[in-house]
Parts: structure tokens; C-alpha cells; sequence
């Protein structure tokens, strides 16, 4: 069901009704619509406070894009900007700006204690205003965990209230606001990373942090268009909704996805893997042999696994103190239970390959709790404790994420009373709800080759929720 409010409000009638009576009025989202369409345009303005880590590899990326860079200048604590390279153009920001900026882009990595937070308001303080209608706000820091001195460790984690401040601050104008913290030397990876919350392919995706490890594997894309090419791929739950969208989306970027899901839906599964080329398989996750049957279906392929989407998923919404048995143990069995049981037998064969990639999506449920969902929560909240588990353990280059879809525009989210359905498109920074890409789009920056140091994230598809974390 498309958004009609959002639809409304963005005619001259609707701006002018939902401005008199104060009403939510949500910008169109600009999103990924073209294979060469660079991760990011117009004016962008990089910045850094002394000390900064990766503002030389923030330069290098910013400067293979078409982007007009400028880097700040004309105050004490930003001297390090002009580490940005040479295709920066220096901007005074103590003087007055003319311009509009697609993107602000901040390199706080240097920041050792608080007094140093004054950084962060020397850069966006004077430019804040300027940021374009579906900009970008990019911190970088440091990890807190691998900072020794408690001082050090404040101020990085000061990052994470600024970021998921501004971001409620720049919603209105369809903007987003994330953070990436590192881990010391692990500058060089943070490229995909930089990309992916540049570009519009994060548009629903705000007010996240994302911690980024020094990992010794991984390799580089060898085509900057289709960078999965030569990749194999599992998405289960793959017939329908924001399953189908990810089947599409890795098969865009050059993936051949084998498309899974219950043997009753079988007809939608053969028409999705028909349109991407991809391979069905009918296969109940919860069954015995399920683990085994995938193996078999992979080995009989002559191919391992590459990437793997635990997507497949279901509710069955009841009050704690009404619920059958069988809705908690179907909830769990589908939607925790089947993912673990498939990694264990799909890894113990050796059949994810090296440098693999683990997708689990989760749920904002599982984050915050949800009324009549204990079941689910609790299943969407294992997720979360299974993904920074097993980041501990996988080695030869496999990583494990989990995205947390909040309000997603679905066939399920349609059928909410309608009370429902508007506080859930309208409760977060966003104003709307998301679309089953966005959740596709973050799946493919966990899958692509340079996101090697990109392991036991959690990241919210909810457009800045005003609900949980």
C-alpha cells in the first residue's frame, strides 16, 4: 500500500495544509535509481578535528567522486581538514557560506577527551543549516572499546548522542545523520562504509552507529557496478516482500541468488528467481532435514555460498497469557532456531566460502519490545545475541551482521488497522515508513567485498525510530 499522506503533503495544497495545522510533513526520499549513479554529488564539505585518522582516506574516497569537495578552514581546531587532498577546496566556515551541501563529513577520530568535543561545534555549527534537502551527515570516530583512558572513551562515545541528535534535528528535510567508529589502523576499511551511508542507497537508514575492525582478509571489487559478480547467494523467505527486493538487489550487483522458501510458495519463488535468473528452492527451513537438504542442493551445484540472507521470518501475535504453544514455538523455531542449525551444517561442511558473508535480519521488536509479541521479540532478540556471538568465533575472512527493519511498507504492514499503520510510517525522524529496498540495499553493503571489517553490526532500517535504541 503506498504512503497517501506522504503523497499529499508533498503537493502545494498538502505543504500548505500540513504547515497550518502543524501537521508531519515527510520529504520524498531520493533512493538508488541507476547502476552509474555515483555514491555522491553536488557539494560536499569534509572536515576534521586534530589528530584525525581517516581524513586522508576520507579525501581519497570523496575525491573519486564527482562531488565539489571543499575541506574546512579558517578555525584553530580544524586544522587537520586540509589533510582532505589536494581536489579539497579550502571554505572558511568562520565567514559567511553561500553554499548548500549534499553532504557533511566529520573525522572526529583524533579527539582524545571532552574539552576536544568543541570541534564538533566549531564544523557543523556554521553550516548545519546549509545541509541540502536528503543530505548527509558522516561522523567517523574511534571505537570506545579500544580507547585505554576513560577520558578517550567519553569523548568517542560522546559521538554517538551527537549523531543521533542531528539526525532528529535534519529529518525534516529527509536527511540522515549516521556514525562509523573504528578500530585503530583499520582506516582502510572503511570505504563501502563511507559509500553506502553517502549515498541514496542508506535513505531510510539513520541515526546508526557502525563499528568497523581491522580485518586482515577481504578483497577489493573487481567491478564497481556489479560488485558481487562471481558470487553465489542464499536469501530464504526469498518469494515475496522485502525478501524478493534482496533476491533482486544482490542479482543487480552481479550475485546468481538461490531463492528459497516454504513449498507452498512455490509460485511466487519460481517467478522471482525466473526475473533475476537465479535458481529456486522449495525447502521448509523448520524441517529436521532442512540443513542438510540446502547442503546437498549446494554440492549437487558443483558450488559453495558466498553470501547467505536469513530473511525468512513470521508472526504470530497473541498476548503472553493467550498464546497457543505452538505460536511461541513456531515464532522461534522459524524465525532464531532454523538460522543456526543451517550455519552450523553449512559451515561445518566448509560450504561458506572464504571471506563469506552472514545476514541475519532482525527487528526493531527484538531491540525495543513490541505489545503482543513476546514470541517474536524474543526470537528477533536472539538474532542480535547469535550475530555478536558468532562475529567472535567465524574466521577465514567470514563476517555476520543483522539488520533491524522498524516500519517497512509490506503486505503485512497493509493490513494494520490504520491507527496503526500512521503512527508506525510517523514515529521516527523520517516521518514515513520504509520500503523493502532499503532494507535490500543495506543487506548488499554487509555482502560487498570491501566490508571485510564490517562484522557483528546491528543496524536499525527504521529511518530513525522514536522507539528502542
Amino acid at each position: 500500500m503506498s504512503d497517501l499522506y506522504l503523497k499529499f503533503v508533498n503537493t502545494p495544497v498538502g505543504k500548505t495544509t500540513a504547515s497550518t495545522l502543524g501537521l508531519p510533513s515527510p520529504v520524498v526520499l531520493k533512493r538508488w535509481q541507476r547502476s552509474d549513479q555515483p555514491f555522491i554529488e553536488g557539494d560536499v564539505l569534509v572536515g576534521a578535528a586534530n589528530g584525525a585518522r581517516a581524513i586522508e582516506t576520507l579525501g581519497s574516497i570523496l575525491g573519486a567522486s564527482p562531488a565539489n569537495v571543499f575541506h574546512a578552514s579558517g578555525t584553530e581546531r580544524l586544522t587537520d581538514s586540509a589533510k582532505a587532498g589536494s581536489k579539497a577546496k579550502p571554505l572558511d566556515v568562520s565567514g559567511d557560506i553561500q553554499k548548500t551541501f549534499s553532504a557533511l563529513v566529520f573525522d572526529a577520530s583524533g579527539i582524545k577527551d571532552t574539552t576536544e568535543l568543541r570541534a564538533l561545534y566549531d564544523f557543523f555549527h556554521p553550516v548545519i543549516r546549509k545541509l541540502a534537502t536528503n543530505g548527509r551527515v558522516l561522523v567517523i570516530g574511534q571505537d570506545p572499546d579500544t580507547c585505554r583512558k576513560p577520558a578517550h572513551a567519553a569523548a568517542q562515545r560522546a559521538l554517538e548522542g551527537f549523531a543521533r541528535s542531528v539526525g532528529k534535528e535534519i529529518g525534516k528535510k529527509g536527511a540522515t545523520s549516521n556514525l562509523i567508529w573504528i578500530a585503530p589502523n583499520a582506516e582502510e576499511r572503511i570505504d563501502s562504509s563511507v559509500r553506502f551511508f553517502l549515498s541514496p542507497r542508506s535513505a531510510y537508514v539513520d541515526g546508526q552507529v557502525v563499528k568497523i575492525g581491522k580485518s586482515d582478509t577481504g578483497n577489493t571489487a573487481t567491478n564497481p557496478v556489479a560488485p558481487l559478480t562471481g558470487k553465489v547467494a542464499l536469501v530464504t523467505g526469498a518469494s515475496r516482500g522485502i525478501g524478493e527486493s534482496i533476491a533482486q538487489t544482490l542479482a543487480r550487483d552481479g550475485a546468481t541468488v538461490i531463492a528459497l522458501d516454504i513449498p507452498a510458495a512455490m509460485t511466487d519463488l519460481e517467478r522471482v528467481a525466473k526475473d533475476i535468473n537465479g535458481k529456486p528452492l522449495a525447502c521448509d527451513i523448520t524441517g529436521a532435514n532442512a540443513p542438510t537438504l540446502i547442503a546437498e542442493f549446494l554440492e549437487n551445484m558443483g558450488s559453495g555460498l558466498d553470501l547467505i540472507v536469513h530473511n525468512a521470518g513470521i508472526t504470530r501475535d497473541k498476548t503472553l497469557g493467550n498464546m497457543p504453544e505452538h505460536f511461541w514455538d513456531m515464532t522461534i523455531a522459524v524465525n532464531l532456531t532454523a538460522e543456526e542449525r543451517i550455519d552450523e551444517e553449512l559451515l561445518k561442511r566448509g560450504l561458506i566460502r572464504e571471506n563469506g558473508r552472514i545476514v541475519c535480519v532482525s527487528s526493531i521488536s527484538g531491540i525495543a519490545g513490541n505489545f503482543g509479541q513476546t514470541n517474536y521479540s524474543t526470537s528477533k532478540c536472539g538474532v542480535i545475541g547469535y550475530v555478536e556471538a558468532m562475529a567472535k568465533s567465524l574466521k577465514n575472512g567470514i563476517t555476520i551482521n543483522a539488520v533491524a527493519p522498524g516500519f517497512i511498507e509490506t503486505q503485512m504492514t497493509a493490513a494494520m488497522p490504520i491507527t496503526i499503520r500512521e503512527a508506525g510510517r510517523r514515529m521516527n525522524s523520517l516521518s514515513q515508513g520504509g520500503l523493502p529496498v532499503d532494507v535490500a540495499e543495506t543487506i548488499a553493503w554487509y555482502c560487498h567485498p570491501q566490508s571485510a571489517g564490517v562484522s557483528g553490526n546491528v543496524v536499525r532500517v527504521c529511518g530513525q525510530s522514536l522507539i528502542g535504541k
